[in-house]
This record gives structure tokens, C-alpha cells and sequence, in this order.
């Protein structure tokens, strides 16, 4: 039976720096690239269909790119374990290849599952990481060295001209299982997945839009264009954080933009610092990583949960930027850690009650960064300063002139400044004149964000002085904290 290399795709939908492929190419024996569309990863709560209409697309831009050299990625709607059985079945799988992932409890057990099956079939699977991520620490004691060191590193680029591919004409015993059907077309305001839309997005971004980065980071309109817009294409892998960063360098040592590409260069740095975390610590998907907050006090409000997730709370910022979320799939980080912020706080409702809701609506699902995000806004951490965003206070500064809420909120739209920021406490008169009905023609505030944000800071901060959230947190500095010059 012909003995195979077996390059699993997975968060890294690239031919670019990609070191389980330049490894197979190397290792000299036919090479077969797999993606697998597992249905239970599918089906999992964090999962949308905007995530696999984006892979599917990632995978056609992959297909076009490898016609010149004779293959294509064989994409299969299965369980991993059973593609690897039915594919072993026919051909020898000598090497399996792939990048490490750091993911939901989902993909964890799934992969503990192939090593043992790996092991079973005396099949060799090697895993290279990504993002500067190291498996198996114990604490950070020289984590940002070797994440410069990482970065620095040549990109692991396949040569081509070495690759010998698996003949496609011997794969249709796999015919049953081709992920043929492609998810439903999302909507015309989200980015599209690929291999070729990331590169444009980030020359776009290096050519001309990173000159308002710094300025326009926290405005939730004009952030859609000065900031990289790269999240999805890290999230999925279609670049690297090492392409990105190397890039980036070229530019800062030219001089032209420095200061706003040594900003933007601390958010790769920050975006790979939370992975880390969540890779040393995955059971944040689940409990608080301080378990002093354990049984903090939230409420259970099926009501204001669903106003909430529907954007319609009453609070314009925060309706908005939720409509804006589930449309487009993108939203500048200060309005999520807003949205979160109120959730937790002005709400008091679980973080988790929001966490699957959430990951559905961002394009940019990243396991790694989402839940350790989702804690420290929340507040629940123990180790970070505690902010409780006011919406409207918010929306005074990053929206003054309503553009970002008037766009999403059309029940606003013919409200001037600065009504359109508290709308319920227009006079009579006005609401007669602009015909405006609070309750009616937009939703009363579902709480007193001043009384309830009150409410929540004396919680969280009494939270913060008991004895188990303390002693929890020592540990967790122990563990996590960087360098002090990473601080």
C-alpha cells in the first residue's frame, strides 16, 4: 500500500508560511491536503454559519492557487477520526501534518482523540505552532523572548517545484464524504475568506489606512477603515501573525507611520499574549479563571438577556453596535469590551450567558482570545483594573455626532443632537415634534445605566476583597504575568 504524507488543515488556510506543508514537501513521499468540515464542530454553540461560509471561501481561493501545480485541498464533511479511518483504509498515511490549535473543549478532546488513534496505526503526527504559542508552559518566564525570536524567524515558505502530490483520480472511495454543499452566502457587509483578500486588506492597510490607526482605534465608524481588518484572516490563518508582523517591521524601519505601526504591532503582540494564556488555562471556556468567582451574584433575566442579544435595549450605543455586530460580523474592540461591560455589569448576567451568543456573531472567532476577553471585561480575573463602560458616556465621545447610531438604529434617525444619545429624556414637546414615542418608537432603557453601573461596581469591587479571589489571583500572576517590560 503507498505510503502518504496527510497535511491537515485546519486555522490555517494558507500556502504562505506554512510549516506542516514546506515539512511535507521535504519529506519527500506523496502529499494529500485535507480539510475536514466536522459536523459537530458545525453544530457546536460557538459556531455560525458566517464562519463556514468564510472557510469555504478560504478553500476555493486555496483550490485556484494550487491548479498550477496539479492538486487542490480534498475537502470532507465527516468526523475527523472517520475521514482518517476511510482514508487509511486506502493508502498508507505515514505522516500526519499539521499546525497546533488552540481551541474550544470540542476540538481538545478531538484531537486527544487522533493521538490515540495515531499511536493505534503507528502513524506519526508531528504539530508545528503558530503565533508564537507554546504548548506545555508552565508559567511566562521568557515567553515575550521567544515570541520576538519567533516572529524574527525566517517564514517557513513550502518550495514548490520539490512537491509531489497524491494522484486526485485515486480519491473517489472519498466521494461520499466531499464537503460538497456550500453554506448559505453571507451577508453582502462581511468579509469574504481567502488567501488573496487577506494579502489586499493588509497592502491596503500598510498603504494608506494605518495613518489614522491610533486616532481612530476606539470610534466605532471610523475604526471599519483605519483599522488592519485583519482579525478574520489571523482567526482563520489565511496570514500568519509573523507574516503580518514581518510586514509591518519593513515598514516601521522606513520610517513612514512608526508610531502607528509600533501600536498596531503591541496588538499582535497582545492578540498572541492571550492565547498563550488561554492554551495554558483552556478551562476559561467554562469557569471563571479566578474560582473566587465562582458563585459571584449575577442574575437570571431571560428578558433583558434576549434584549440584549436582539439590540434592543434602549441604550442607542449599545443597540447599535449589536445590529451593527450581527450584520457584519465586525466590531472595533472598545464597543465589544462595551457590550460585554454591559452585560455583566449594568445587567449583572453571566458572562457565559453571552459567550456562544457572541462567538456566533464574530467573524473573527478566536477561542484563544475570546474567553480570556470575555473575563477581564467581566471583571472576574481578579488581576485586572475593572472597567464598567457607561454607554452613554461612550457614546458622547466616540459617536458625538451619531453617525455610528443613526446608522444602525434607523428609530433614531431624524433625532437631533444630542437627543440621540439619551432619548427618553426629550421633552413632550419635542417628542410631539419629531414624532418620537419613547417605548414605542424605540425601546425605554431596560435599566438606569447610572444606578446600575453603581450597583455593579460596589459588587465587583467587594468580590475583589474576599480572601479566595486574592489568593487565586497570586496564583494567577504566578502563572500568567509577563515580563516587566511587556506591562
Amino acid at each position: 500500500m503507498e505510503e502518504i504524507t496527510l497535511v491537515w488543515l485546519k486555522r490555517d488556510l494558507r500556502l504562505r508560511d506554512h510549516a506542516p506543508l514546506k515539512g511535507a514537501i521535504e519529506r519527500g513521499l506523496p502529499i494529500l491536503l485535507v480539510y475536514v468540515a466536522e459536523p459537530s464542530l458545525l453544530q457546536a454553540d460557538q459556531s455560525d454559519n458566517r464562519h463556514w461560509r468564510f472557510v469555504w471561501e478560504g478553500l476555493c481561493d486555496l483550490n485556484q492557487s494550487l491548479a498550477p501545480v496539479g492538486t487542490k485541498v480534498l475537502t470532507l464533511y465527516s468526523e475527523v477520526l472517520a475521514a482518517l479511518q476511510t482514508i487509511q483504509r486506502h493508502v498508507r498515511i505515514r505522516y500526519l501534518y499539521s499546525h497546533q490549535e488552540t481551541g474550544i473543549r470540542l476540538t481538545y478532546e478531538r484531537d486527544k482523540a487522533v493521538t490515540v488513534y495515531c499511536r493505534e496505526q503507528g502513524i506519526s503526527w508531528c504539530e508545528w505552532p503558530q503565533q508564537g504559542v507554546q504548548r506545555g508552559r508552565k508559567n511566562r518566564s521568557g515567553w515575550s523572548e521567544q515570541w520576538d525570536t519567533f516572529m524574527n524567524q525566517p517564514l517557513e515558505d513550502p518550495d514548490w517545484k520539490r512537491a509531489t502530490f497524491l494522484n486526485p483520480d485515486r480519491l473517489d472511495f472519498l466521494r461520499d464524504l466531499f464537503w460538497q454543499q456550500p453554506p448559505a452566502p453571507n451577508p453582502a457587509g462581511m468579509q469574504q475568506g481567502g488567501e488573496k483578500k487577506a494579502q489586499r486588506y493588509l497592502r491596503s492597510f500598510l498603504e494608506g489606512r494605518v495613518r489614522d490607526y491610533s486616532r481612530h482605534i476606539s470610534k466605532p465608524e471610523a475604526s471599519r477603515r483605519s483599522c488592519s481588518r485583519l482579525s478574520p484572516y489571523l482567526a482563520w490563518g489565511n496570514l500568519s501573525v509573523r507574516q503580518v508582523f514581518q510586514a509591518t517591521e519593513t515598514l516601521r524601519k522606513s520610517g513612514v507611520h512608526a508610531g502607528q505601526i509600533r501600536n498596531f504591532q503591541s496588538r499582535l503582540r497582545w492578540h498572541c499574549h492571550f492565547i498563550q494564556k488561554f492554551e495554558m488555562e483552556p478551562r476559561m471556556e467554562l469557569a471563571p479563571i479566578n474560582t473566587g468567582f465562582s458563585d459571584y451574584g449575577y442574575d437570571k433575566n431571560p428578558v433583558l438577556l434576549e434584549a440584549w442579544k436582539q439590540g434592543t435595549t434602549g441604550l442607542p450605543l449599545v443597540d447599535a453596535c449589536m445590529r451593527c455586530l450581527t450584520a457584519t460580523g465586525y466590531l472595533n474592540f472598545r464597543m465589544r469590551a462595551m457590550l460585554v461591560s454591559f452585560l455583566t455589569h449594568q445587567l449583572n448576567l453571566d458572562w457565559r450567558e453571552g459567550a456562544a451568543h457572541l462567538a456566533r456573531l464574530f467573524l473573527d472567532f478566536e477561542p484563544g482570545i475570546h474567553y480570556p476577553q470575555l473575563q477581564m471585561q467581566a471583571g472576574v480575573t481578579g488581576i485586572n483594573q475593572v472597567r464598567i463602560y457607561n454607554p452613554i458616556k461612550q457614546s458622547r465621545e466616540q459617536d458625538p455626532e451619531g453617525l455610528f447610531i443613526k446608522k444602525w438604529v434607523p428609530e433614531l434617525a431624524d433625532i437631533p443632537f444630542p437627543h440621540f444619545h439619551e432619548p427618553w429624556k426629550m421633552s413632550p414637546i419635542e417628542q410631539q415634534f419629531y414624532r418620537f414615542k419613547p417605548g414605542e418608537t424605540y425601546p425605554l432603557p431596560v435599566v438606569d445605566p447610572e444606578l446600575a453601573s453603581k450597583k455593579a461596581r460596589d459588587a465587583i469591587w467587594k468580590a475583589q476583597s474576599l480572601p479566595q479571589v486574592k489568593a487565586d489571583a497570586k496564583r494567577i500572576l504566578a502563572k500568567h504575568t509577563l515580563a516587566k517590560r511587556w506591562r
